[in-house]
Order: structure tokens, then sequence, then C-alpha cells
């Protein structure tokens, strides 16, 4: 199961945010954002951030905003 972090991560990515990007939207390093990616790939058997992405959409973690 993610934390709450990484899921704060996973909607950035599924945004389509670089590193540099999310770690400025949330006030942590760039290596820090690099640690979160690897776990949340680790932790939902993905092999990139595209997957996570994907997955992040698919299962309603980001949704699309109406208007």
């Amino acid at each position: 199961e993610l934390t709450s972090r990484e899921l704060d991560v996973l909607r950035q990515i599924a945004a389509g945010k670089p590193n540099r990007e999310i770690a400025e939207a949330l006030v942590i390093s760039e290596k820090t954002v690099k640690s979160h990616i690897t776990n949340i790939l680790n932790k939902l058997h993905l092999e990139d951030r595209t997957q996570a992405a994907v997955y992040a959409w698919q299962e309603g973690i980001i949704r699309r905003k109406k208007g």
C-alpha cells in the first residue's frame, strides 16, 4: 500500500510533472522524489513512470477535471 506522500508523488507523475517540478510542488528534494518513485514502482510492480501514470488513471487516483 502506498503512503500518502507516495500518492502525492504518483498524482504529480500522472499529471506529467518532471521530478524537479514535483520536488518544488511538494517542498522536498529531487532525491526524495526519486526515492518515492522507486518505492511506488516496486510496490506496484511497475517498470517506469509511464506505467505509474497509467495505473493512477486506471485506478481513479487522478481524475480528469470537468469543464
